[in-house]
């Protein structure tokens, strides 16, 4: 099956169009006429992620390794030294970034990683009901994520209706119509901003909340009898 058979079917699944304007989904290293012989799905790529696959291998990522445009290729730097790596391997990247959060990955978090149905869908936020203690809740949701210490603004004793944005939505939250809003990579500043508004919020992580997008794919691609390896992608992060 070719790079071009497989994008296809992803742009079916979850149209590249529906990207943001700053985002780069799509294929970005190799050519849709090239035959695939594997294929990974990670939320990123890295040096030991590239160093262990082989030749001819397609990575699907959530997150584009070619963010805004390159002026130069220095083999020392980010994402230059990578992307030698790749070309040397014949090694090619599709990146299914902001259209994948909107078809799959929040409705996902939202219903099989927290366990609550969905109340409502608009673009990046999804809306959940869930009417318990902020304590109660709160606990849920660090628990759900595996974060011992979660950070949190607190505005309310009990929580009715829930926002969520995978991986970081603070710059949503004046959009959100709910009493909190989970989200990740939340800044001080929006901590503030927050606390102003009166809208709880609860930092799930960046990593944290998108570290399922390989098992999301992962089955979509099975349909299709294309046998797939989910890399256990690294948090960039160590917690103390």
């Amino acid at each position: 099956m070719t790079i071009g058979d497989i994008y296809r079917y992803l742009d079916t699944l979850s149209p590249f169009e529906l990207q943001e304007s700053w985002d780069n989904s799509g294929l970005l290293v190799g050519d849709l006429s090239q035959e695939v012989e594997q294929i990974v799905l990670s939320i990123d790529l890295d040096e030991r992620l590239i160093e262990s696959l082989e030749e001819n291998t397609l990575v699907i990522t959530h997150h584009p390794i070619i963010f805004g445009g390159l002026k130069q290729l220095q083999f020392s730097q980010y994402p230059a030294r990578l992307l030698r790596g790749m070309i040397r391997k014949n090694i090619a990247n599709i990146a299914m970034h902001t259209n994948f959060d909107q078809t799959h990955l929040n409705a996902y978090v939202a219903e099989k990683v927290l366990g609550y149905p969905i109340e409502a869908k608009e673009g990046f936020i999804a809306y959940l009901r869930v009417d318990e203690p902020f304590e109660t809740f709160a606990a849920k949701v660090a628990s759900a994520f595996g974060i011992a210490h979660p950070r949190a603004v607190r505005c309310h004793d009990r929580i009715g209706r829930v926002a969520l944005t995978t991986g970081s939505g603070a710059s949503l939250m004046k959009s959100v119509d709910a009493d909190c809003f989970l989200t990740g990579d939340i800044k001080y500043h929006d901590a503030m901003e927050a606390k102003t508004i009166g809208l709880s919020m609860i930092d799930i992580g960046h990593y944290e909340s998108e570290r399922y997008f390989g098992e999301i794919l992962a089955p979509h691609l099975e349909n299709l009898g294309l046998a797939v390896i989910i890399s256990s992608s690294n948090n960039p992060f160590t917690y103390l």
